[in-house]
Parts: C-alpha cells; structure tokens; sequence
C-alpha cells in the first residue's frame, strides 16, 4: 500500500463517518442521558460491531460476496436490523419526557447506586452500542467492495487490512467523540421534562426513520 493510497482512503472514510448514522445518534442520544464518562461505555460497544464487521471482511474474502450473492440472507439480515432500530425508536419515543427518579430512592440506597440502577450498567450501555453497530447489515457489503480498492495484490494482504481497520476505527472514534461533545452540551438542556420529551421524540422518529428505510432496502 502506497502513502498515496492511505491518504485518500483517511480522506473518504474521514467524511463517511462523519455522516449522521444510527452510531452516531445512538452514541449523541446515550452521552446526553449518562454523561461523558458512562457514554465511552456505548462509544466501545459501536466501534466493537465496526471492527468485527471490518476483521470479518479481511478474514473472509467471499463473505461479502456471498450476501450480495445471496437476496434471502441478507434479507433477513436487514430485517433483523431494521426491527432492532424500530425498537430502539419507540423505546425512546416511549419514554417521552421521563426523567430518573432519584429523589424516590430509599435512604438507605447510595446515590451512586441509585445512578447506576437508573442508568444501567457499563456491560449493558455496552452491549446495546454493540447492536445498534450491528444493525446495519450493509457495512459488511460496503467494506467488502471499499476495502479491496486499497489493497496492494501483489504484497503481503495481512499487515494492508491491519492498517486499514486500524485507520478506519481511529476515524470512526475520533467523530464518536465530537458527537459526544454535542451530547454532552445538550444534556444540560435536557433536565427539563420537556426538552427532554422533544429529544427523545426526535430520537426515536429519527431511529424509526433509519428502520423503515431500511426495511425499503433503499439504505
């Protein structure tokens, strides 16, 4: 692989993660509820289903080739995450201008264990960003087709993808912290009952929209 190559690969995938995704609402939306620190929690859980998608494509040549080949699989596949963003969308819908009720907690109960009882914990804020990553099942098409493109064939493949996905999950980190900036900006907003019903409405319509286009297969 060329500097040449590398530098116009950072370039493109530099503007594509910065494009408004179910990763980046997910990420924006979890650090405006939980704060800046718990929020890493949820950022590690989307960047984990990007760089197991990416390992995937690098590991399995045909992978990709395979679902474009194959209508029904990766039919389901869509489906399937199309249905989780649709959830996701009418849980926040749902929970409208709620806000934790910490001041109902018994005496007895620690704050911090309040806080966490309300927010859950890191493994969950986790493993909900793990499958909000995976939600999306054509990012494994997309690295399928984008990656070759930079992959010198006569030299050693191997240490080429190494750099790539290491390329692409720093970029991918480093716009899920600028849309933590924001979450975290707007979450002083969002102690008042309504701001906080209009955000998570928006929330959940934006997550509702990403499903149903999906479910059009026109993502």
């Amino acid at each position: 692989m060329t500097w040449h190559n590398w530098g116009v690969f950072c370039g493109i995938v530099f503007f594509l993660c910065a494009i408004p995704g179910p990763n980046m609402l997910h990420v924006l939306a979890s650090v405006a509820r939980v704060g800046m620190a718990r929020g890493v929690a949820t950022m590690l859980g989307c960047l984990s289903a990007v760089v197991l998608v990416l390992v995937l494509v690098a590991s399995a040549a045909g992978l990709g080739a395979a679902l474009a080949a194959s209508p029904h699989l990766f039919g389901v596949l869509r489906i399937c995450g199309a249905v989780y963003l649709i959830w996701l969308g009418i849980q926040a819908w749902m929970e409208g201008g709620q806000t934790p009720p910490a001041t109902k907690a018994p005496t007895s109960v620690s704050a911090p264990q309040v806080e966490n009882a309300v927010q859950g914990s890191a493994w969950g804020r986790w493993r909900k960003g793990f499958w909000v990553g995976l939600s999306n099942p054509k990012l494994l098409l997309f690295a399928a087709a984008f990656f070759p493109q930079f992959i010198a064939p006569h030299a050693p493949q191997l240490p080429q993808f190494v750099v790539l996905i290491t390329t692409f999950a720093l970029l991918e980190m480093l716009w899920y912290g600028v849309y933590a900036i924001g979450g975290y900006t707007l979450a002083q907003q969002l102690q008042r009952p309504s701001i906080r019903r209009v955000f998570n409405r928006i929330t959940g319509c934006v997550f509702v929209g990403f499903g149903a286009v999906l479910l059009r297969g026109r993502a």
